[in-house]
């Protein structure tokens, strides 16, 4: 089918399809093959600490040049070329300083990726008139496709050749920024418009900045010992992953309804209930419920992960000054990773002191979350009145 005639938010899941391919592929296998190359545990946690560093340094300035060219096209395909190459040059280091610094080469142009597609597709979809969620959705289903294609080839082939995998699944990322079109120039405001504090200066920005991503992050001792503890409670592996799936479909449903849902479930309704089924989800799994109770638990990952992401995501989309939109999903993404990071490492201390019991934990941080949305929000109508 010639390119002409493929629509623009087909162009934009096959976008997303690649990319969560990716991520299903690299999140549970990339230690893998870090290990089949020599790696000790110790050098293997250095690795993957990487991203979260080179980020801070790596997304600002992909944003910003990305704002300040208004070219955010140009910017996702360059990036996630040099992301492939790079994963294909990682494949033949040798030694563990040599693959950090490999490792961190990639990073630097492989982390502004999903921020610039976030930004990307927020705004084409808008100036379509489409909603985000029912695109977004392709992404999710494509992460649990990759995670259960990358199980059975580490089945199939020796840990070593994991990389290629991950090589394969960059490469399909980078020829779908290829098939992307043009936004065209961002419209500038009228000259009656009233003026925008700067970002880091706004303080309903800076709240749902520091909402979101504790909402985000509260996710920390389920992402790292769910499985674990599922485990010991014996559920076998094909169990944990239903559970796993169920969750991501409950937030695929909801991706899929966004355009439905009411006018009154705005950018903040959707945080606040981000926030509301965190305290339910986590506390109680905090309090140890049996098993026949987890998938009903497992189904607020609509709330906990996808509402709140709907609503920062949103929020940052309309609420961004001219010409900083992928500026604004670039601290977004920074205050993110740095709430996820700190918090997956306290729940290491967490989980092993408290078992099941640091969900508690959790719990608060998305109540403080929600509690940062909602005094923000009511601080600026303050200001406005």
């Amino acid at each position: 089918m010639p390119l002409i005639q493929i629509g623009f938010a087909t162009r934009l899941a096959g976008l997303y399809v690649a990319l969560f391919v990716l991520s299903g592929v690299q999140l549970p296998f990339f230690p893998l093959w870090l290990k089949a190359k020599g790696l000790d545990a110790g050098m293997i946690g250095l690795v993957l600490a990487v991203p979260m560093v080179v980020r801070v340094l790596a997304i600002p300035f992909a944003a910003r040049e990305a704002d300040r060219r208004d070219a955010l096209r140009t910017a996702l395909v360059v990036a996630s070329a040099a992301s492939a190459l790079g994963y294909a040059l990682l494949g033949f280091v040798q030694g563990g300083l040599a693959i950090v610094l490999a490792y961190a080469l990639v990073s630097l142009v492989y982390t502004p990726v999903l921020p610039l597609a976030e930004t990307y597709a927020l705004k084409g979809l808008a100036a379509r008139g489409r909603a985000y969620g029912p695109v977004r959705l392709w992404g999710s289903a494509a992460f649990i496709l990759g995670s259960f294609a990358a199980g059975f080839a580490a089945d199939a082939f020796a840990a070593q050749s994991l990389i290629w995998l991950i090589v394969a699944a960059s490469l399909c990322m980078a020829m779908a920024a290829l098939t992307l079109a043009p936004l065209g120039p961002t419209p500038h405001p009228s000259a009656t418009a009233s003026p925008r504090k700067p970002l880091l200066r706004d303080p309903l920005f800076i709240g749902v900045l520091l909402g979101g991503s504790l909402i985000q992050s509260s996710h920390a001792v389920y992402y790292a010992f769910s499985a674990l503890a599922w485990r010991g409670a014996g559920l076998d592996g094909t169990a944990i992953a239903a559970l796993w799936a169920l969750g991501i479909i409950a937030e695929i449903i909801l991706f899929a309804l966004q355009a439905r849902l009411p006018a009154f479930i705005t950018p903040q309704v959707l945080l606040g209930i981000g926030a509301l089924g965190g305290a339910l989800r986590w506390g109680a799994m905090a309090l140890g419920p049996p098993v026949a109770a987890l998938p009903f638990l497992q189904l607020l990952h609509a709330a906990t992960f996808g509402a709140s992401h709907l609503g920062a995501l949103t929020f940052i989309a309309r609420h961004a000054p001219h010409g900083q939109s992928a500026t604004a999903q670039g601290y977004y993404a920074i205050a993110n990773g740095a709430a996820m990071a700190a918090t997956t490492g306290l729940s290491g201390w967490l989980y092993g002191s408290f078992g099941n019991a640091a969900y508690a934990a959790m719990a608060l941080a998305a109540i403080v979350g929600g509690g940062c949305c909602l005094i923000a929000n009511v601080t600026r109508r303050v200001a406005v009145t």
